[in-house]
C-alpha cells in the first residue's frame, strides 16, 4: 500500500518589512539584551511624551488668556461665577450646568478676572495634549506621542478653546480621556475599567452633548476588534447616555444632542476644513498626512474611527435633520494630530519637524484674526 502524496503548506509569517509592511509595523517583537535595553529605555521615556505637548499649550494658551473682556459668548460663564450657588445650577442651557458649576467653584479660589474665568479651559487643553501624548505613546512609539501632543497644541481651534470661558476645552480634554479609558477595556473589559470610562463619556456628554458622537467611533472600534465585549460596552455607556438625556430634559431648556446646523450642501461640506481647523489648507494638509498613516491596523485604526466615524453619524444624520456642523466636531482634533504625527514620523526627526514647523506656520494667520470655528461654536452652544 502506497502512502498517499504529501502537501508541505509554506509557514505563514510577518511581511517582508519591503514589500507589504514597509514601516516595520508587523514586525515581532525583538528579544534577547537588544530588547531588553530598548524596551528599558522605552519606559523610561514614556514619562517625557506629555510634558512638551503640555508646555507648549500652556504657552500658547496663556499667551492670549488675559484679552479683554467678556467675548459676547463668555458672558453666561462670567454671569454663573458672579451669581450664587442655586443661580449657577439653575441658569443657562442644561449641557452647560455642570461647566457653570466648575467655574463657580473656580471663581471662589481663584477670583472673576478675565485670566480666572478662562483658567479652566486653559487646563483642560493642557491636560488634552498631555494625554495625547500619552495615548500616541501607548498606541504607537514615545517620538509619536511628542509629536502629536505638539501638533494638537499648535492648532488654531485648539489655542482657541483655551483661551475662551466655555465647556468645549473640558469636552476636548474629556473625548481624550474616554479613548484613553478604552484602550485598558478593550484590553481586558473589567467591571472597574468600564466604570472609569463611562465617567469620561459621562463627562464628555454634560460639557457637550454632540461629542457623544465620539461613541459612534469608539463602537466601530469594539465591534471591529472586540465584538465579544460589545455587550459589556453598551452596558457599560447606557447610563451615562441615559444621564445626559435626562439632563437635557429635565434640567432646562437645551435641546437635543445635536446642535443646529445646515444640510450638507457642496458649499458647506467644501467649507468644513476651514470651520473645524482654522485655516483650509490646515484641513487638507492633516487630511493628507492621515492618509500616510493608514493601512487600517489596530492601533491607526482606533484614531481613524475617532476622526471619521463621528463626522460621518452627522453628516447622515443631517441629510434628514439640518445638523451639519463642522464646528461641533472639535473633539475630533486629537485623532486628527495623533494620525498627522504617525505620518511625520515617518519622515525621521528632522523632517518631522520641519513639517510640524510648517504646520504651525500655517495657523498663524488664524490665530491671529481670530478662529471662524469660535464663533460657530459660539453660536450653536454658548
Amino acid at each position: 500500500m502506497m502512502d498517499a502524496d504529501t502537501m508541505v503548506l509554506p509557514r505563514l509569517g510577518p511581511a517582508e518589512p519591503g514589500v507589504e509592511d514597509p514601516w516595520g509595523e508587523d514586525r515581532p517583537p525583538r528579544r534577547g539584551r537588544v530588547a531588553a535595553r530598548s524596551a528599558s529605555g522605552a519606559r523610561g521615556w514614556r514619562a517625557v511624551p506629555w510634558l512638551p505637548p503640555a508646555l507648549l499649550a500652556g504657552g500658547l494658551g496663556g499667551a492670549g488668556l488675559g484679552a479683554p473682556g467678556p467675548r459676547a459668548g463668555e458672558l453666561a460663564t462670567w454671569h454663573a461665577a458672579t451669581a450664587g450657588w442655586r443661580d449657577a445650577l439653575t441658569g443657562g442651557e442644561a449641557a452647560s450646568v455642570p461647566y457653570h458649576l466648575l467655574v463657580r467653584g473656580s471663581a471662589e479660589l481663584f477670583g472673576t478676572s478675565d485670566v480666572a474665568l478662562r483658567l479652566p479651559s486653559l487646563l483642560a487643553v493642557v491636560a488634552a495634549a498631555a494625554l495625547v501624548g500619552g495615548l500616541a505613546t501607548r498606541l504607537f512609539a514615545p517620538g509619536v506621542g511628542v509629536l502629536a501632543g505638539l501638533l494638537l497644541a499648535v492648532l488654531p481651534t485648539t489655542i482657541r478653546l483655551a483661551q475662551e470661558a466655555q465647556p468645549h476645552a473640558v469636552a476636548l480634554c474629556a473625548a481624550v480621556l474616554a479613548t484613553r479609558l478604552l484602550l485598558p477595556v478593550l484590553d481586558r473589559p473589567t467591571a472597574r475599567r468600564l466604570a472609569a470610562y463611562a465617567g469620561a463619556v459621562l463627562l464628555l456628554g454634560l460639557c457637550a452633548p454632540g461629542a457623544l458622537l465620539l461613541l459612534a467611533g469608539h463602537g466601530w472600534v469594539v465591534l471591529a476588534f472586540r465584538r465579544r465585549s460589545a455587550g459589556r460596552w453598551v452596558a457599560a455607556v447606557a447610563p451615562a447616555v441615559l444621564l445626559v438625556a435626562a439632563a437635557l430634559r429635565f434640567g432646562g431648556p437645551g435641546g437635543g444632542f445635536l446642535p443646529a446646523g445646515v444640510r450638507p450642501d457642496p458649499a458647506a461640506l467644501a467649507a468644513a476644513p476651514r470651520e473645524l481647523f482654522g485655516v483650509a489648507a490646515l484641513g487638507a494638509v492633516l487630511a493628507g498626512l492621515a492618509l500616510f498613516s493608514l493601512p487600517l491596523r489596530y492601533a491607526p485604526a482606533i484614531c481613524t474611527a475617532w476622526a471619521v466615524v463621528p463626522a460621518s453619524a452627522m453628516l447622515l444624520a443631517a441629510w434628514a435633520v439640518p445638523v451639519w456642523s463642522p464646528a461641533a466636531l472639535f473633539f475630533t482634533l486629537p485623532a486628527w494630530a495623533v494620525l498627522g504625527a504617525v505620518a511625520l514620523s515617518r519622515l525621521g526627526a528632522r523632517w518631522a519637524l520641519v513639517g510640524l514647523a510648517a504646520i504651525a506656520l500655517l495657523g498663524v494667520p488664524a490665530r491671529a484674526t481670530g478662529v471662524p470655528a469660535i464663533h460657530l461654536i459660539h453660536a450653536l452652544f454658548g
